[in-house]
């Protein structure tokens, strides 16, 4: 029995995965209810591949977009660099625009159809864990207040950025970093831009925006519609905000300053703010990669292991082969030897994307144009 804290998009693959090869497993999660929040995000071909061999490719498809291109542009709408996606860029599976609580929601159903109901279990909180040769024995808060113990082959911390098994694990770890970015983010139906499955990424230097549909809309010709505006508002030399203040209500006098900076001639970005019904902010945070998270029959997964800023949309989709990785791994290996496998494996890959997403990853684009270039107009040739 394999225990997973944390019932998120990591832990809910993992658990899938393992059923799918005959490992029986348990899901405990901190929550008491699972709802579908969050806001938009992309799932990339290779992540997408896992989910379909999970046979859940045609209940993301009823609720997601196929991605069909990628534009990054500057701050006045012309482009810097455009590039085809998932099926048309030549990959066999798309890459799928989609709500976070939408694919949670897939996920979620399909487990709750292919697991034993004694399988899913919310309310539990990891508290501290044991092991020996033979186990894990893993120590969790219910609801209730009561501790409750349970026994397993292998316990995998999938608890999220703030997870308690990193906590036990690495206690001297630097914690949450912050550069100072703070993102601004929402969800409006809105009129489909072109063919209704283009991704926008514009800006410069001082505000940037990400604009994508993530669902059908209420009409043909419109879409569910995600937008991130992000800036540097403090110098990241003081701590992140207050776990309180994540996915706080944003204000608008705050978000709109920057709005206006973006001159896109087929997008009013303003309007776009004041029509969406919630208006989230959230510091944009990862940590520093870990020099291991394998310790005997205890590892993490997803942001439990590396979380990551969400730039080149990669955050999910690594979480998705976490959770491949370490199930084949499981079927074909003593627990002890699968888990010091999966970390060799995963480790380096993913510190490698922590490291450059830091950096900006592929949206560097926009911040080099807007270097060499901060006169551009609409009348210039880039």
């Amino acid at each position: 029995m394999v225990l997973i804290a944390g019932g998120g998009v990591g832990g809910l693959t993992l658990a899938l995965m393992l059923q799918q090869r005959g490992i029986p497993c348990t899901i405990l999660e901190a929550a008491t209810e699972v709802r579908e929040l969050g806001v938009g995000i992309n799932i990339l071909p290779h992540g997408i591949a896992e989910l379909a061999a999970l046979g859940l490719l045609e209940a993301l498809d009823a609720v997601a977009i196929r991605t069909r291109e990628l534009r990054y542009l500057n701050h006045l709408g012309q482009t810097l660099w455009a590039e085809p996606r998932g099926l048309q860029a030549g990959h066999p599976q798309p890459q799928f625009s989609i709500h976070r609580g939408r694919l949670h929601g897939v996920l979620w159903r399909a487990v709750q159809a292919r697991l034993p109901p004694e399988a899913i279990r919310c309310g539990h909180r990891l508290a501290g864990f044991a092991q020996d040769a033979a186990g894990v024995t893993a120590t969790f808060t219910a609801a209730d207040g009561t501790a409750r113990e349970l026994r397993g082959s292998a316990l995998i911390g999938a608890d999220g950025i703030h997870s308690a098994l990193r906590a036990l694990l690495h206690p001297a770890d630097g914690g949450i970093r912050w550069q100072g970015i703070q993102m601004w983010r929402g969800a409006v139906d809105w009129p489909a831009f072109e063919g209704g499955d283009v991704m926008l990424i514009a800006g410069d230097r001082e505000a940037k925006l990400v604009f994508y549909p993530i669902a059908p809309g209420s009409a043909p010709d419109r879409r569910l519609t995600n937008w991130v505006i992000y800036a540097r508002t403090g110098s990241g030399e003081g701590p992140p905000p207050r776990r309180e203040d994540w996915s706080r209500r944003g204000r608008l006098r705050d978000v709109l300053p920057l709005a206006r900076r973006l001159k896109l001639p087929f997008l009013d970005v303003e309007a776009l703010i004041r029509a969406s019904p919630a208006r989230l902010e959230y510091p944009m945070c990862d940590r520093d990669p870990l020099p291991w998270w394998t310790e005997g029959r205890v590892t993490l997964l997803g942001d439990a292991a590396h979380p990551m800023y969400p730039v080149g949309s990669n955050g999910a989709s690594q979480a998705v082969l976490d959770a491949r990785c370490l199930a084949d791994l499981l079927a074909s290996r003593p627990v002890p030897e699968a888990l010091a496998g999966y970390a060799a494996e995963r480790l380096p890959k993913t510190a490698a994307l922590v490291a450059s997403n830091r950096r900006g990853g592929p949206e560097r684009v926009v911040d080099v144009v807007a270097e060499r270039a901060p006169g551009a107009s609409p009348e210039s040739r880039m």
